[in-house]
């Protein structure tokens, strides 16, 4: 198959999903093509079906805001015809599920062909960008025009449902992980490098935005810290940081916290860590805890959205109800003073992980696409 893959080129999740997905496809001998405004972060491996497409948005002093939605349609209709794709396959839906629409249009126009168009839903586009009434009408309607919509999880199906007015089934095809990158053995120099006196080492990673409540991370590892000797790295970027920063310094634990910025490499230090926390406000999934528990981390999250499908209360982690510090600090506490328990739930986590390997799911979209596809 000759497959169009449209996301967002950043550390975030459905942009990581969208590039795995990519490769492991062109592993399997698909043909894809990826169209957004610069190369994936992920994307950093050579293969020959694998193909970039670069949006380039024209600026012109009449726009405050170039018109980056048509400029992504004019690129995905050059793409289609020009290498006679079989389908697209949109992720996040703004505005990439109604870009696929006019591109379908243009197409079906152009040289009478349907192109399929097969939208993933994501998160925010549902819970939180989507809803605005600025863009909600757009939104239900483009996804309401896709060929098939799959979502990361019955949470999201669910918030879908509820939040707009969608007449078609939605499927949920979970997030993955590839077992076989995160499965590695630690480095014991690097681990030395961060906690020399053989500290626990605690980590969390996400894009520092409000709803990743950051600050309550640094106030579980203040409790941890005031318990046992501990270290805690802080993957990643944005607009929280500098919050982070200073309570830290505030509770006087900022010598024992790293702030190590965005990171591809995640799963170097992730063999190093015992902890992975995570107390979002809402989260559709939780790859970022997925990817952790396959790495043999145990997870400390919230409750919210997704998080209970991935995250097993008492068996790969524990979970407790947003902004509950206290709750998520016992049980970070008690994991740690424990070596047979954590190294438990740390064997547990890796063997849950197993069933969102990437060799488990890619085939659920491959079948997807063989619905859609010319024969």
């Amino acid at each position: 198959m000759r497959i169009g893959i449209v996301c967002y080129p950043t550390f975030g999740g459905s942009g990581v999903l969208a590039t795995e997905l990519g490769k492991a496809l062109a592993d399997k001998g698909h043909q894809v093509h990826f169209i957004t405004y610069q190369q994936p972060v992920r994307l950093n491996v050579f293969n020959t079906n694998i193909f970039y497409h670069e949006v380039r948005v024209p600026t012109y002093p009449l726009f405050d805001y170039p018109p980056y939605e048509i400029a992504l349609a004019s690129t995905m209709v050059d793409v289609i015809i020009n290498h006679d794709l079989d389908l697209l396959h949109v992720h996040y839906a703004i505005p990439h599920a109604s870009a696929a629409y006019m591109a379908k249009q243009i197409v079906k126009k152009k040289i009478g062909r349907e192109i399929p168009v097969i939208t993933t839903l994501h998160g925010t586009d549902i819970t939180l960008v989507g809803r605005d009434k600025t863009y909600e009408p757009v939104v239900t309607f483009s996804i309401n025009e896709s060929d098939a919509i799959t979502a990361v999880s019955e949470n999201l199906r669910e918030e879908t449902y509820k939040n707009f007015d969608i007449v078609k089934d939605i499927s949920v095809v979970t997030n993955f992980v590839d077992i076989s990158r995160f499965d590695k053995k630690p480095i014991d120099a690097f681990k030395k490098v961060i906690a020399p006196n053989g500290e626990k080492i605690l980590v969390h990673a996400s894009n520092f935005r409000k709803v990743k409540r950051v600050n309550d991370v640094i106030k579980v590892f203040s409790e941890v810290r005031a318990f046992l000797p501990a270290k805690l790295l802080m993957v990643g970027d944005g607009p929280e940081r500098s919050s982070a920063e200073e309570l830290a310094r505030l509770l006087g634990i900022a010598e024992d916290i790293r702030f190590v910025g965005k990171q591809e490499q995640m799963e170097e230090i992730l063999a190093v860590s015992d902890l992975f926390l995570l107390p979002s406000e809402y989260e559709s999934f939780g790859l970022a805890a997925l990817e952790a528990m396959a790495a043999k981390n145990v997870v400390i999250s919230t409750n919210a959205g997704g998080l209970p499908e991935v995250n097993v209360q008492g068996k790969t982690g524990f979970l407790a109800n947003v902004g509950d510090v206290a709750a998520m600090s016992d049980f970070a506490i008690s994991l740690l003073k424990n070596e047979d328990l954590l190294s438990q739930m740390k064997t547990n986590a890796y063997e849950h992980a197993l069933n969102f390997d990437i060799s488990r799911i890619v085939p659920h979209y491959e079948a997807i696409y063989k619905q859609f596809c010319r024969m």
